[in-house]
């Protein structure tokens, strides 16, 4: 089966577009080497792929005939992607954690003051 297809059957990707997409951006490596979309997978392969800033590792059990429902996914591969990398993404939420999107209109009071605060501090240090 191609590794489009069998991530798409899996179920990391939503659509086989997006999945063939990137295959050929390069964030999909069977056995350590970039690969193309139609690459055939075989069980006992070791994919690897990047996805919302995580690197997926995962070991293919089998292949499946055709998609296949959530709870049956496991039967097909098995997860090998260390935990450091969803740890990674949680930090990386609290660092983005922000309550107003940036440029989303004009500074409300409250930043307005912040910038005024900041910009007197930087005039006052400089003299």
């Amino acid at each position: 089966m191609r590794v489009d297809k069998y991530l798409w059957c899996i179920r990391y990707y939503k659509t086989r577009t997006i999945a063939t997409t990137a295959c050929k951006k390069g964030q999909v490596r069977v056995n350590d080497d970039v690969v193309k979309p139609s690459r055939e997978v075989y069980p006992l392969d070791t994919i690897q792929l990047r996805k919302e800033q995580i690197n997926y590792k995962i070991k293919v059990n089998d292949i499946p005939e055709s998609r296949i429902g959530a709870k049956l996914v496991d039967l097909y591969r098995t997860d090998i992607t260390p935990k450091e990398q969803f740890e990674a993404k949680e930090l990386l939420k609290y660092s983005k954690d922000y309550y107003r999107k940036k440029g989303t209109g004009r500074p409300t009071k409250k930043d307005r003051r912040d910038i005024d605060d900041y910009t007197d501090e930087t005039t006052i240090t400089d003299i």
